[in-house]
């Protein structure tokens, strides 16, 4: 019998099982583990380079010999097995570890939404005026050159609409430039007395600090026999009285341009150090107005006035850029939760 596999590789492969082993066993995780199972049991591995010597030996000794290598790779092959449930058990433990839930802390809860400070300043704005007996008008945000500037006295072609540069849509539609459209459709459809307000969103091409080209508006109208701009005039210092929580707050109107007012007047709040701020547009409907929607000027008069709620909203919490209501940043928004 030759001395190869009896003597060399009966020797070789006790030292092959030996090594395999406790390499198995010093590999830390799955990958070396694969690496070293290559070595011993690969297609070029030691144990299988032992396989292929078989052929060497004689038909007598190949039986034995074969025996031997099968039971030294079954032992590597219940070796690598264990190695790798280990090592799996011990991934599985230290992610359970990672991912502890300490089941004696209180629930964290689901956060609760709250009104955007804007939506709270409308609600109060509606609040404030409907105590002071005007109800609350709607309609469309896209509205037709008629009802946003024709039947409010700026035909084509007049110098205030460019004062007013502003988003179109197809079929000569356009994003309303103001709320002054309800307030038309409203005295279509009504006849005076009329007292509303008219909040919503308007359009204009305009993004800085203080402008946005999506902002809010509160139009209020008073239409009667005998409304006078003393009516306006009360009606708005006790609004922003009010709405500001101030007994003592000034106001002051200055004359101005409107083209559906006539007269017309800014108004100006007391802000700061002796300074005056601009807080909304008003005056006496113009007739024309009123007679494109079928009333007669003659028989009635009224006020009309706009107010920027965006900028009550900046002045009552202090914020001092309007971009901060529109970026939709937690962080702030929080603050008036």
């Amino acid at each position: 019998m030759p001395p190869f596999f009896f003597e060399d590789s009966m020797s070789d492969l006790a030292m092959i099982v030996s090594s395999a082993r406790s390499e198995f066993e010093g590999c830390a995780d799955a990958a070396a583990l694969e690496n070293a199972k290559a070595r011993y049991l690969g297609k070029t591995g030691a144990l299988t380079e032992l396989l292929k010597g078989l052929g060497r030996l004689s038909a007598a000794e190949r039986p034995a010999a074969g025996a031997a290598i099968n039971v030294a790779k079954k032992e590597l092959e219940a070796a690598l097995n264990a190695r790798r449930a280990a090592i799996a058990e011990a991934n599985l433990t230290q992610q359970l570890a990672a991912d502890a839930l300490d089941v004696s802390l209180p629930g964290r809860g689901r956060g609760m939404g709250t009104l955007h400070p804007l939506s709270r300043t409308l609600e109060r704005v509606e609040t404030l005026f409907h105590s002071l007996g005007f109800a609350v008008a709607d309609g469309p945000e896209i509205e037709d050159d008629f009802h946003n500037f024709t039947a409010l006295n700026t035909p084509e072609n007049h110098p205030a609409r460019s004062m007013q540069d502003t988003f179109y849509v197809e079929g000569g539609m356009v994003l309303r430039t103001h709320t002054s459209p309800i307030q038309v459709r409203y005295m279509e459809t009504h006849a005076p007395p009329i007292k509303i307000i008219a909040p919503g969103r308007v359009y204009r091409v305009d993004s800085d600090a203080t402008h946005s080209p999506m902002f809010h508006q509160v139009e209020g109208l008073w239409i009667d026999r005998d409304v006078s701009f003393a009516d306006l005039k009360a009606t708005i210092g006790e609004f922003l009285r009010r709405f500001f929580e101030r007994d003592d707050l000034q106001v002051r109107f200055r004359p101005s341009f409107f083209p559906f007012t006539e007269p017309s007047a800014e108004i100006d709040m007391a802000f700061g150090d002796g300074g005056w701020l601009e807080i909304a547009g008003s005056g006496q409907v113009h007739p024309n107005v009123l007679r494109a929607v079928g009333i007669d000027p003659e028989q009635y008069q009224g006020f009309a006035f706009g107010v920027g709620p965006d900028r009550l909203a900046m002045l009552r919490y202090g914020v001092n850029d309007l971009r901060l209501f529109y970026e939709n940043d937690l962080r702030f928004l929080r603050q008036f939760a």
